[in-house]
């Protein structure tokens, strides 16, 4: 409980630092983008519009008009021009703005910017834009952004390695100060579990005093319905104490577990055999699947029961004239225990989530002539499950079959007996 309670602090915890994260880089470098494209759209019109004046006069003149950082964008711009005729042939060249001139790749980019119908786009490392001449013709004017890509490129990868790094480290911190901060759900978690542990024990003396008083009378007075009812509801709650008493002993953290290695196909045989004679009686078909030599390090003691809480629980809610199977198979390094069984009204998603909540119950698909239980059997089955290092799920299938799935780890094969918490 407090492992899994501490993982899904971590885990929403990370996930949430993550998206936070990953949105800040995200719109850092999306708003570095727009604003540097924008940039080169501005700066490739400029020199589109002014294209005709010389550097030293008209175009010198004009970009007194423009503050000291366009200036300089401009003025540091490499720039090149492709004219062609209104027949498609290349007609100028203009290369002076360009540091390295490239005569025959000039001409095969503009090419290409014609041949895609765009009047602007992107074309490997330049920006072009199509102006269509007086005559018919047409120029392309291509901006080199090979500098400013690289920036923005190696600003993304800052930005993203900054970003890992920064999950990570988050990471370690929460790990480290998770037990801290799940520390007082924890506190109230085991100051529960103390109470019905302690409650449990309070409440066994009255209930033996009761019992005991019971059977006196009914010796001096002889039978009847009133002390049969009370001796009864006494018994019942003597085995309520117990079951609560049991789940909460085994949520603890160190449980008082004898691990060793079992026979789990021949655990589930013996234990499921006197359901399979109880679902005959009921009108149910009782069968069973087992894999051969199906071996697991646990409790023996506590496999049996949860095997024992999963066939009495099918067997008890399963539809009139319904199937039960049990069936274990080896998957990788688990086991997969599952047992399906008909219903008479199929579960809700939400309600296969609640089924191993604590007195829950599914009405109205379970008649109160069958609620003979306390609603914590399948508690105890998930802690079990959980105690050995597993996980218990349970999901409807084909609509009309409950299907309660615990995948448990096969451990090491070893005849060498443990105590959980202390070392052999």
């Amino acid at each position: 409980m407090i492992k899994r309670l501490q993982r899904r602090f971590i885990r929403i915890a990370i996930i949430a630092l993550t998206i936070a994260m990953t949105l800040v880089v995200g719109i850092v470098n999306l708003f570095n983008w727009i604003s540097v494209r924008n940039e080169w759209k501005e700066t490739l019109s400029f020199l589109v519009q002014n294209s005709s004046f010389s550097e030293q006069d008209g175009l010198g003149e004009r970009m007194k008009g423009k503050n000291r950082h366009d200036r300089n964008l401009i003025s540091e711009s490499s720039w090149f021009s492709v004219t062609f005729d209104e027949n498609g042939r290349q007609r100028s060249m203009n290369l002076s703005a360009m540091n390295e001139a490239d005569e025959q790749t000039a001409a095969e980019l503009a090419r290409q910017a014609l041949q895609s119908g765009k009047d602007s786009a992107f074309l490997q490392d330049y920006l072009y834009q199509v102006q269509d001449g007086p005559s018919g013709g047409q120029t392309v004017y291509f901006l080199d952004c090979e500098t400013k890509l690289a920036t923005v490129r190696t600003l993304g990868v800052i930005s993203l390695l900054a970003c890992l790094g920064g999950i990570a480290l988050a990471f370690l911190i929460v790990v480290l100060a998770s037990k801290k901060a799940v520390e007082p759900t924890i506190r109230n978690i085991e100051q529960q579990k103390q109470f019905i542990t302690n409650a449990g024990h309070e409440l066994k003396t009255p209930l033996t005093v009761i019992s005991t008083n019971m059977e006196l009378l009914q010796m001096e007075n002889g039978d009847n319905p009133w002390i049969r009812s009370t001796q009864k509801q006494t018994s019942l709650l003597r085995h309520l104490v117990d079951e609560l008493v049991y789940l909460s002993r085994m949520e603890e953290e160190n449980a008082p577990l004898s691990m060793e290695s079992l026979d789990l196909t021949g655990l589930i045989q013996e234990t499921a055999e006197p359901f399979a004679a109880m679902a005959e009686y009921n009108g149910l078909q009782f069968t069973t699947e087992v894999e051969n030599n199906l071996h697991l390090t646990g409790d023996r003691s506590s496999i049996q029961r949860l095997i024992l809480i999963l066939c009495d629980n099918a067997v008890k809610y399963a539809a009139d004239n319904g199937e039960i199977n049990v069936s274990a198979k080896t998957e990788g390094r688990n086991i997969i225990f599952t047992v399906t069984n008909d219903v008479t009204v199929p579960l809700s998603k939400e309600q296969c989530s609640h089924l191993f909540d604590r007195f829950y119950r599914t009405d109205p698909s379970r008649s109160k002539e069958k609620q003979s239980g306390f609603g914590i059997g399948l508690s105890i089955a998930a802690a079990i499950t959980e105690k050995h290092g597993g996980s218990i799920t349970a999901a409807m299938q084909s609509g009309k079959k409950l299907m309660i799935t615990c995948r448990l780890p096969k451990g090491s094969k070893t005849n060498e007996k443990r105590v959980m918490g202390i070392e052999p």
